[in-house]
């Protein structure tokens, strides 16, 4: 799986690997320690706790850091014009008689429920590009999709607010 990220999604991605690393490890080593010392671990739930919110930190440690191993390096640039990434665009579903505002972002802070869609994406790949007044085709499958108008174009950049998801 290669994530296109941004050289800043990958900045971000580095900074929460090294806090996990100095912080939250010596952290949940110690937490483990503590838990261990209270005798029989059989029956001892802070033990198995302990070691479960340490693996998990291990197990993200290592999910980001192959997430920057394999990703491919994208631009958040784009021409004044055109539907670029980290850009917020109006569309208009004409099935629905509906618009609604979206805001095109990397898989890694994509957000449906904050109307953030990523770039590899259906919609987020159709309307990449486009121009306000374009008519873009949205392929679900191959049988199925739908049109969208692209009404308004807001060039927003990357405020570096966007969180990064989790698994």
């Amino acid at each position: 799986m290669r994530e296109q990220l941004t050289k800043k999604d990958i900045e971000k991605i580095q900074e929460e690997i090294d806090y996990r690393k100095l912080v939250v490890r010596k952290e949940a080593i110690e937490a483990v320690k503590e838990a261990r010392a209270q005798g029989d671990l059989s029956e001892n739930f802070e033990y198995y706790a302990a070691k479960k919110d340490k693996n998990r930190n291990e197990s993200r440690i290592r999910y980001l850091e192959n997430m920057i191993k394999n990703a491919r390096v994208v631009s958040d640039q784009s021409r004044e014009d055109e539907v670029g990434l980290n850009d917020t665009v109006t569309l208009y579903f004409e099935d629905d008689e509906e618009e609604d505002v979206y805001r095109l972002v990397t898989s890694i802070r994509g957000n449906s429920l904050e109307n953030k869609i990523s770039i590899e994406s259906p919609l987020g790949k159709a309307i990449r590009g486009c121009k306000a007044g374009d008519r873009a085709y949205v392929k679900i499958n191959d049988k199925a999709g739908y049109y969208v108008e692209i009404r308004k174009i807001e060039k927003t950049g990357d405020d570096g607010t966007d969180a990064i998801r989790s698994y």
